[in-house]
């Protein structure tokens, strides 16, 4: 897999090492593979370089075992004569009727398969396979001359080196790092690439010249950690490269550089190659055993094409390829033999292709492709599919198997979804759906309405539904299709739904990662903000926080608070819970998570009091930090296995040599708001530890006048008449239980199908009170049903109105 940050290089350098040529100006990669592809995946033999299409390999596997095994069982002079006259019959059978009634089809693959799953445990490559096999020569014939018959490439088949890779681009922009997650693999192999051009710790460029808010650094450190994390096996291995023994662990990442032609010698090459790596292990020495420094630099200028250039793009392309071919025959699960069945089964779920043979297959293969397999399937429908045909054996092992081509990324199997888990058996068609969602640059022209919604969404970092029924009418998706594939951006968080307090209003979905970086911070002049508090790991833990486990955090906040007044700018969120008046500020700093709560500023001190109090009660009782850093860990856990375990720990700034140091050593001072620093070892009085930690002792002294604060002794006479409009504002969705602590009587199902909107709702259920009580209808009851509700910020604009 090729990787890095945008603009290194990465596809003209894969090009180049798969022969195919540069081309000039070549188009960013999008999401990665072309320009309406995520990902960019290629097949390529190991042996001599030279790429292939993955079905015909498969084809050319399933076909050189059926030979083999064929040729033993026929070793008898009586028996080839016997099958002679039934391999006519079935050969008239083929040609006479080119296109079989289904059921016919499955009648014949269920024999094919009979005589498969005694192969199951057999390799394409395994030349003692056929001795162990006593099948039905008659069954191994239909095989090899339906196969014949069906697949002529087939005869072309070579059987000097049968070991493949497969090759992905994935695209560099930050937008797209959040849509990675399904496809990275612990057993692949990376292909690291940066610009030898630049420092690491200069900003990344784009290709036109404009410098991100990203540096090199940053960039190196996202992909390190996301696929790196990705694997939870940590065993040493052996490898020998060239002519050295290397131990490494899995995932393997190969560093090498690109832009070549901008060195002006090999020396000054070499040192800045060497100077790259020195400060990458410097800042994340836990990973120097994935990260292999191949010292190649990789020339790609597609106008340079001298004598000499061409020999080192040569001399480059099969030194990697030496690296490579060397860490992967040393790889045990090399070894492991691939079942037959899985061959077969990966050919009738693999997406058809514009080869040549498709012609020839398709009076078969695409029946059953047409009458049984679906661009999103069940777990139980692959199973039925197996079963019919003859190709299933366990469950596990059907697991196994589509574990296996979810690794080569010709499905997605996300187990997570429907009760068994949902199989995507077209990721190419998927690809192009994630990119419609999110490459918002795309929307070019269109109605205005479109255009406000996609500006919306690039300045807000929510999209709404109209807009992703507009992107996705171009499928022709039916409400199924279109909810399973919702279920799962959502599973990978790459979109959230966000609920509206109003039933009215239109869903959103939660985007944080389509932001613009442009778009301006939070004003936060008319707000108490309290110190920053921040989460994190230790550095030799886990030495940075990614993106995309940042947003999938910003995702997972949002379901606990279900807040739908969610404000973003560049790579923070700030959260606005309700019921105890404040915000609480997330935001992303490289290598922790940091907090803030805030609050608004009030003239009127009496109730600024309360509003505080208020705040710290909701802080000491509620934790919110806890509920932040318990979704982080179970986030990591979940998506970065290799960290499994690792401690999410506080952290707050010493005041003297301005490092974080986390707050767990402070035990056994007497001050709860003293800390000592990891660092210089000085102790501090901490305001963070105030703010967040220790607020417990001012909170109870405040909390027992918080009632009297609230309620004054004009709360019990006046009426409410003046407040009316002011709670059936601001009360939203809790309309309903306002009514019910109101009055018991009131028929809320009524009042529901009478109006529309939640503000006719909640005005009718306080007019009926109002009626009904008359002069009883104070102030007082009002709060009081607010207080029991925990709705401090209506009785706040109660107070402050009068």
């Amino acid at each position: 897999m090729y990787a890095g940050p945008e603009c290194v290089g990465k596809s003209s350098i894969m090009r180049v090492f798969t022969q195919q040529g540069l081309a000039i100006l070549q188009d960013p990669t999008q999401i990665a593979d072309q320009s309406d592809k995520m990902v960019y995946l290629k097949v390529y033999k190991i042996k001599d370089r030279t790429t292939y299409d993955l079905r015909q390999i498969w084809d050319n596997n399933i076909y050189e075992i059926v030979q083999h095994t064929y040729e033993i069982q026929m070793g008898s002079q009586q028996v080839l004569q016997k099958s002679k006259s039934d391999q006519n019959l079935i050969h008239d059978q083929l040609t006479m009727n080119d296109r079989y009634p289904i059921s016919a089809l499955q009648s014949l693959v269920t024999n094919q398969a009979n005589m498969a799953a005694t192969l199951s445990t057999s390799s394409s490559t395994d030349t003692q396979a056929g001795t162990s096999v006593v099948g039905n020569y008659q069954i191994l014939q239909q095989c090899r001359d339906f196969f014949q018959h069906y697949f002529p490439s087939w005869l072309n088949k070579t059987t000097d080196d049968s070991q493949y890779a497969k090759i992905w681009d994935f695209g560099g922009h930050s937008i797209y790092h959040v849509t990675h997650q399904p496809f990275l693999s612990g057993n692949s192999m990376y292909i690291l690439v940066f610009n030898i051009k630049h420092s690491i710790h200069d900003r990344v460029v784009t290709r036109y010249g404009q410098s991100l808010n990203v540096t090199y650094l940053q960039s190196m450190q996202e992909w390190l950690t996301s696929i790196i994390g990705c694997n939870s096996n940590q065993d040493k291995m052996i490898a020998t490269i060239e002519n050295d023994e290397v131990e490494y662990s899995l995932p393997i990442v190969l560093l090498i550089a690109s832009h070549g032609d901008y060195v002006t010698s090999k020396e000054q090459g070499k040192n800045r190659f060497i100077e790259f790596e020195r400060q990458l292990r410097q800042e994340m020495p836990c990973y120097n055993g994935n990260i292999y420094s191949s010292r190649i630099i990789f020339n790609c200028n597609p106008q340079d094409n001298r004598t000499v250039t061409q020999a080192e793009r040569k001399q480059c392309s099969l030194r990697l390829h030496g690296i490579m071919k060397s860490f992967v025959q040393s790889l045990p699960f090399m070894c492991n033999p691939i079942p037959i069945r899985w061959y077969i089964m990966a050919t009738i779920l693999h997406t058809p292709t514009n080869s040549s043979n498709d012609e020839i297959t398709s009076s078969f293969i695409n029946q059953i492709r047409q009458a049984r397999v679906r661009k999103i399937m069940t777990l139980r429908e692959i199973q039925s599919l197996a079963t019919d045909f003859g190709l299933f054996e366990t469950t596990e092992q059907l697991i196994a198997m589509l574990s296996y081509l979810h690794d080569l990324g010709e499905v997605i199997f996300c187990r997570q979804l429907d009760e068994y888990g949902i199989i995507i058996t077209d990721v190419d068609w998927l690809l192009r759906i994630f990119r419609s969602i999110i490459q918002l640059q795309d929307c070019q022209s269109g109605s205005f309405m479109i255009q406000s919604l996609y500006e919306e969404a690039s300045r807000t970092g929510k999209i709404s539904t109209k807009y992703i029924d507009y992107v996705l009418a171009k499928y022709k998706l039916n409400d199924n299709i279109k909810k399973s594939i919702i279920q799962l951006m959502e599973n990978y968080d790459i979109l959230c739904t966000i609920k509206s307090d109003n039933d009215q209003d239109e869903s959103h979905y939660f985007v944080p990662y389509l932001l613009r970086s442009d778009v301006k911070p939070f004003d936060l002049r008319g707000y108490h903000v309290s110190k920053i508090l921040y989460i994190g790991y230790e550095r030799h833990n886990i030495p940075y926080i990614p993106d995309g486990i940042y947003y999938c955090l910003l995702s997972s906040c949002l379901k606990e608070w279900n807040n739908a007044k969610v404000q973003l700018y560049y790579k923070c969120a700030k959260f606005y819970l309700t019921s105890s008046c404040h915000y609480i500020i997330i935001k992303k700093d490289n290598f922790h998570i940091a907090l803030q709560y805030c609050y608004q500023k009030l003239d009127n001190p009496i109730i600024a009091k309360s509003v505080k109090s208020m705040v710290q009660a909701s802080i000491y009782k509620n934790r919110p930090h806890d509920t932040i850093k318990q979704k982080l860990s179970l986030l990591i856990n979940d998506r970065m296995p290799r960290f499994k375990g690792c401690t999410a720990r506080y952290y707050v700034r010493c005041r003297k040599c301005r490092n974080l140091t986390f707050i767990g050593n402070n035990k056994n001072l007497q001050n709860k708001n003293l800390a000592q620093c990891q660092n210089c070892n000085t102790l501090f009085h901490s305001e963070t530890m105030k703010d967040w930690i220790n607020c417990e002792e001012e909170n109870e002294n405040d909390q027992c006048q918080r009632k009297d604060i609230l309620l004054d002794q004009d709360d019990n006479q006046e009426v409410v008449s003046s407040y009316i409009f002011v709670v059936a504002d601001s009360i939203g969705t809790d309309w309903k239980k306002l009514a019910t602590l109101l009055d018991l009587t009131q028929d809320i199902n009524v009042i529901n199908s009478e109006n529309n909107e939640v503000f006719g709702k909640a005005l009718t259920v306080l007019m009926k009170w109002k009626q009904k009580l008359v002069e009883k209808a104070t102030v007082k009851k009002l709060i009081q049903a607010l207080q029991e509700m925990k709705r401090y910020d209506i009785i706040i604009k109660i107070k402050a109105r009068r």
